[in-house]
């Protein structure tokens, strides 16, 4: 079936009644737009993950997802609308049957691939760790004793997990990217661990922080749905990759927010 393509974003009146559905005792109260037999994919996102997905300064919701989902889908021919949740909650909402696929700066690990179908990698991010410039941390063995700071969900957390024994710090957990950056900034937090991607976007645009440290390991991002839900939207989100590369949109895209 031939679609066109809608762009759509979704409000806090719509996350405030997923949240209301997801506590409720009936499990079939919530339904994605595919499995009850509409022609839109409803697709999760997060909120604030540039240059992924955020707000530019004209209130525009844009990004590396965002362009490539919208450019992907008018190569198919398929309809969407896009739900900014957040990343835990477009997490949740596709387990829950509220959306079809989530695009979120999503890494590719082994124990997501056993609940969720991936697409082809759409991009490597290495875990970038930040700092306040005045604050005299140089390295990783500088956060001895110290807090630092993660984002809950994501590849940065696995990281800083997997190294805090071995540099003696502990883990705080936020929500979004700002909240994690103001509490590098504020002393909160010696550190944070985000996708170099993503913090090096931020630094470019005066958020303050400096890089210290760039993970070895390249984390993978892709699109996901849930096992065996959307065996369609996965090939035809693959098949329109595969175009916008030989194209050269592809580049064209990741080019606007990182760069030549």
């Amino acid at each position: 079936m031939k679609h066109k393509k809608i762009f759509g974003i979704s409000t806090l009146l719509f996350a405030a009644s997923f949240l209301v559905a997801c506590s409720s005792d009936d499990s079939n109260t919530a339904e994605s737009s595919a499995d009850s037999g509409a022609d839109t994919y409803i697709i999760g996102t997060d909120t604030t993950f540039a240059p992924f997905e955020f707000e530019n300064d004209n209130g525009d919701f844009v990004g590396i997802d965002i362009d490539l989902l919208a450019a992907i889908a008018e190569d198919q021919g398929f309809e969407y609308e896009l739900r900014t949740l957040g990343f835990n909650a477009s997490v949740t909402a596709l387990e829950a049957g509220q959306v079809d696929g989530v695009i979120a700066g999503m890494s590719i690990t082994d124990d997501r691939s056993k609940k969720y179908d991936f697409s082809d990698a759409y991009y490597q991010s290495a875990t970038g760790v930040g700092v306040n410039p005045t604050s005299g941390i140089t390295s990783l063995e500088d956060l001895e004793g110290e807090q630092v700071v993660a984002k809950t969900g994501t590849e940065g957390s696995v990281y800083a997990e997997s190294i805090k024994d071995e540099y003696g710090f502990t883990v705080k957990y936020v929500e979004d990217s700002s909240t994690m950056y103001q509490d590098v900034l504020t002393g909160n937090s010696a550190a944070a661990f985000e996708d170099f991607a993503v913090i090096q976007y931020e630094i470019t645009r005066g958020m303050g922080l400096e890089v210290i440290h760039e993970s070895e390991g390249a984390s993978e991002y892709a699109f996901a749905t849930m096992k065996d839900k959307q065996p369609e939207l996965v090939e035809m989100f693959n098949a329109g990759l595969k175009n916008l590369r030989d194209s050269g949109k592809y580049d064209e895209i990741l080019a606007e927010y990182l760069g030549e």
